[in-house]
């Protein structure tokens, strides 16, 4: 069994999704963000980075002790491993798909994650934040769409844990002010993933946890620092 120290957000969906698609065991421990859990000691013991998401395996592959892990792209490549699925099996595939998980991981999730705050959620409206982070936004989206439009499905060929990573955040599109109509590659590939039942599973997971309006608690716990020494 799989613990997954989860909250709904496009990180969290990354491993739920990933889960439903192997068809893994698991159990869903709840990190409620919005009230300041991913603080509490026993869940910084796990992800001392305090950040969702993270699990604990308490059957690891080669019969060790329970092994836990934090940083959703080392989630999926252990996942991967794991299971023999999701990660193509030459060396040339495995590249590829560990290339756009890392662009994921280290671009288009964080620079999306800043347009999103700044755009949205700072109460400060700052234009050179905003504009900074909307024009990367916008160059990440069309790295990706000239990707697809070399695939005739997935990014890199097969279907893979690059296309789980990239999903979610994909997702926020509307949000970050963007119509895939003006990436056709990203809008058929979106498409295709989204229609998959695993990924419904996955995104269905603690959807009734997520808070439509933000109070001020949960701002101070997104956004106040709060573990900072």
């Amino acid at each position: 069994m799989i613990e997954l120290y989860y909250w709904p957000t496009p990180n969290g969906w990354k491993i739920s999704i990933a889960l439903e698609e192997l068809g893994l065991p698991y159990q869903v421990m709840p990190v409620n963000l919005g009230k300041g859990a991913q603080f509490e000691a026993a869940f910084l013991a796990i992800s001392p980075n305090n950040r969702i998401p993270a699990i604990v395996d308490h059957q690891p592959a080669d019969g060790s002790d329970a092994l836990s892990l934090f940083e959703s792209g080392a989630i999926l490549n252990y996942l991967a491993e794991k299971s023999g699925q999701l990660m193509p099996n030459t060396l040339h595939g495995k590249m590829q798909v560990q290339q756009w998980l890392m662009w994921q991981v280290g671009g288009l999730g964080p620079m999306l994650g800043q347009h999103g705050h700044f755009k949205l959620y700072a109460e400060e409206k700052i234009p050179y934040a905003i504009n900074r982070y909307a024009t990367e936004t916008r160059r990440l989206y069309q790295v990706l769409d000239q990707q697809l439009a070399l695939s005739e499905n997935f990014i890199c060929g097969e279907y893979s844990i690059a296309d789980i990573a990239i999903f979610p955040w994909i997702m926020t599109h509307k949000a970050q002010g963007l119509t895939l109509d003006d990436y056709p590659g990203i809008k058929r590939w979106y498409a295709t993933v989204r229609a998959r039942e695993a990924v419904q599973r996955g995104l269905a997971v603690g959807k009734e946890w997520r808070q439509k309006e933000m109070d001020e608690e949960a701002r101070k716990n997104l956004f106040g620092n709060n573990n900072a020494k």
